[in-house]
Formats: structure tokens, sequence, C-alpha cells
């Protein structure tokens, strides 16, 4: 049995969509979306700021890393917002 063809397993899988929520998880996924959008503004900002402070030839390389620092930022900010809703109560379950 050999790895599945790469092309198959992402046809498979709609990436834009993410997983399917029930009603209860969509609404907040919804909210938390938008406590998001209003905190990572400043973030993207930041990294759209830099990516057009770059002439062409100089957006790969350096610029990459500096720019996927900034996304891990925006991620850890995400993940931190999310367990900090759940612990408000924002949700049910585990946090």
């Amino acid at each position: 049995m050999g790895w599945p063809d790469m092309e198959e397993v992402m046809l498979k899988r709609d990436f834009a969509k993410g997983p399917q929520l029930s009603a209860e998880k969509e609404a907040e996924a919804q909210r938390l979306a938008e406590t998001l959008a209003a905190t990572t503004q400043e973030d993207l900002l930041q990294i759209t700021r830099l990516l057009m402070s770059k002439p062409d030839h100089e957006l790969l390389g350096k610029t990459e890393f500096e720019v996927r620092d900034l996304v891990h930022q925006l991620g850890a900010r995400a993940i931190e917002t999310a367990v900090n809703q759940r612990k408000k109560g924002g949700t049910k379950g585990r946090a």
C-alpha cells in the first residue's frame, strides 16, 4: 500500500471551508472571528506595511521569514483569544 495521491487528498479536503461544525459551534466560530478581526487589525497592518515597504526582488528570502514570524504571532494571538473566550464561558466544553 503506497502513499495517497496528493492531488486526490487535496481535492477531498476543502481548506477554505474548514471542518464542518454544529450550529452552536459555528456561532462560536463567528463570535471568535469577530473578536479576532478587531484585535488583529494592527497585526495585519504590520504585515501589509512590511510587504509594501519591499521592492519586488526583496519579497522572497528574508522578508518571507519576517512575514512568517508575524503570522505566527497572529496565530498565537488567535489561540490565546480562543482560550480566554472559553474561560469566560463563551463556549461549552473543554478549553
